[in-house]
């Protein structure tokens, strides 16, 4: 069988001045990066007027590591509502380079179902997460740079907030002392890296509606505090005006196409376990308008990704989904029963019965939680069988949900028309039951995400987690939702407990305030904002031949 790389490389590519003209943006709106990738003006979306389409979330069981394919299945359906002559747009998040050269690979589907050009999607694409990099890096050397100048803002060393950052998995960047070598080399001090798509840059970036909402929330980011415990922010370190000039381009979404030539907009890249895990707010209300169906995706599983959708972009951009697409595979539900991965090709159907409870659980919080129209979707495998995956809609019944057989890896669109047709049949327009009320104290959001969602006993808050907390509501951003930094392989903060554990407690070891973000960060357990390289990463695998053809990319 073809690899993933070798099928994107054989697809005969659209000019992007065609791919543009089939949603209606016209040449004056287009900056061409090559021949198939462009930025689309974001004035474009300041003025486009008429009736917003509707918004589809794709979203998944808890990951595994046999996989589920979530951005194949929102690929695969995009291309399938166009299959049914529907006008569709998929809006994806632009892949970290972290995961690319590490374990969990690219962002741009599977098979039949990819967005191209793959290669440029999963490297460099069109430089906007180097853009983001830069921009978090300036502040850090600004915020040094202030101190070493007199520091006029009486900014304590030792508590400054702001990280460093690099698109890369490097464990070693972690906890490091830097401004050694003297007066002249800054002030000692100790310091660390987050990977780039861990920046508070990269969710302001994804959460701003315009270059004046970019500036305005990049001037909002608490970057240190006083000698005397004061704040001190990136407008008062004068560095938001550079940070934006550095953004301006980079804020214009980018336009690609699926295999099947339909249009695909990407743009952002947090993670869910780490931050926001959504693509941007601008590149989704574009979609928005120039289709009348958008299918976007949430990162991770629902617990984490949709959560923070739904809890924190759709409550910030005024948007909801009109229906839900949950993916599961029959693999990950073994491996969730308690399969090792060597043996989930072998059909099992006990432990796909015991791994379901982790479905039933996700179907239970979008349905009931947040009140929402959902759809299952099995992501076929060869190795899937006729028992197993019928189980699995034996189980959707049960639960109140249709489940369709999704076969877009091996069909491309013709294999996704069925979960097409399913999803436009439950669409339907209703207000989200948000997990928390904004005024609801900072303690009690973080309490109610894990106990109605992760389904937690409860919180235990380290001394230093509740101490931060305090002071952040007596700053006056208790009204902030909260974004929780945990691992992706379980509900709870335990990365063993697989399905859908109960009885445990979550740990909360740290908080992190976002201001401009608009978002507090609450890390859980032994999360890392800077990811380390797997025993034999994915980078081994990478090579480029005499003629420029890269090949080991997936």
């Amino acid at each position: 069988m073809k690899s993933d790389i070798e099928i994107a490389q054989a697809c005969p590519m659209r000019h992007i001045r065609e791919i543009a003209r089939e949603v209606g943006v016209e040449e004056r709106y287009l900056e061409q990066y090559g021949n198939y990738k462009a930025k689309i003006d974001d004035k474009l979306l300041q003025e486009k007027k008429g009736p917003d389409g509707k918004l589809i979330l794709v979203t998944a069981i808890t990951p595994t590591p046999a996989g589920e394919g979530k951005t194949t299945t929102t690929v695969g359906l995009a291309d399938g509502l166009r299959k049914l002559g529907k006008k569709s747009v998929v809006a994806l998040r632009e892949p970290s380079l972290g995961p690319v050269f590490g374990l969990k690979g690219g962002a741009a589907g599977g098979g039949y179902a990819q967005v191209v050009p793959m290669e440029d999607i999963n490297l460099h694409f069109t430089g906007d997460l180097h853009a983001i990099g830069t921009a978090n890096n300036l502040l850090a050397a600004m915020i040094d740079n202030s101190i070493q100048q007199g520091n006029p803002l009486n900014i304590d060393p030792r508590r400054i907030t702001w990280k460093r950052c690099m698109d890369m998995n490097d464990r070693q960047l972690r906890f490091i002392v830097d401004g050694l070598g003297g007066k002249v080399n800054g002030t000692p001090r100790e310091d660390g890296f987050d990977i780039t798509v861990a920046s508070e840059v990269m969710a302001i970036f994804c959460l701003a509606t315009s270059i004046s909402d970019l500036k305005e929330r990049l001037s909002k980011i608490v970057c240190a505090y006083t000698y005397d415990g004061k704040p001190v922010t990136a407008g008062e370190i004068g560095a938001a005006g550079a940070m934006t000039a550095l953004l301006k381009d980079a804020l214009d979404p980018n336009l690609v196409q699926t295999l099947e030539n339909n249009p695909a907009i990407i743009h952002g890249g947090p993670f869910a376990n780490i931050a926001h895990g959504c693509n941007s707010v601008m590149a989704t209300k574009l979609s928005l308008s120039l289709a009348d169906y958008v299918i976007t995706e949430a990162g991770f599983g629902a617990d984490l990704g949709a959560e923070k959708f739904l809890d924190i972009k759709c409550r910030y951009a005024g948007i909801a989904p009109s229906a839900c697409v949950l993916v599961a595979t029959v693999r990950a539900l073994k491996s969730h029963g308690g399969v090792a991965k060597a043996d989930l090709n072998q059909p099992n159907l006990e432990a796909v019965k015991a791994g379901a409870s982790n479905l039933v659980r996700h179907i239970d919080n979008l349905k009931n939680g947040f009140g929402l129209p959902v759809v299952v979707a099995i992501n076929a495998f060869p190795t899937d069988t006729p028992e197993e995956q019928a189980y699995v809609e034996q189980v959707c019944a049960e639960q109140g949900v249709p489940c369709v057989l999704s076969e877009v890896f091996a069909k491309g669109g013709e294999g996704g028309k069925a979960l097409a047709e399913k999803v436009l049949e439950v669409m339907e327009d209703r207000p989200i039951q948000y997990v928390y009320p904004l005024e609801m104290p900072l303690k009690q959001k973080v309490e109610a995400i894990a106990k109605k969602i992760y389904r937690a006993d409860g919180v235990n808050f380290s001394a230093a987690a509740s101490k931060t907390l305090a002071e952040l509501t007596e700053l006056g951003y208790g009204d902030l939702p909260v974004c929780i930094a945990k691992t992706q392989y379980s509900f709870s903060d335990n990365a063993k407990l697989t399905g859908a554990p109960t009885g445990f407690t979550m740990e909360v070891r740290e908080v992190r305030l976002a201001a401009g973000a608009g978002f507090v960060v609450v890390i859980c357990g032994n999360i890392m904002t800077m990811p380390g390289l797997p025993k034999k990463p994915a980078a081994v695998n990478i090579d480029v031949d005499a003629e420029g053809k890269i090949t080991g990319l997936f």
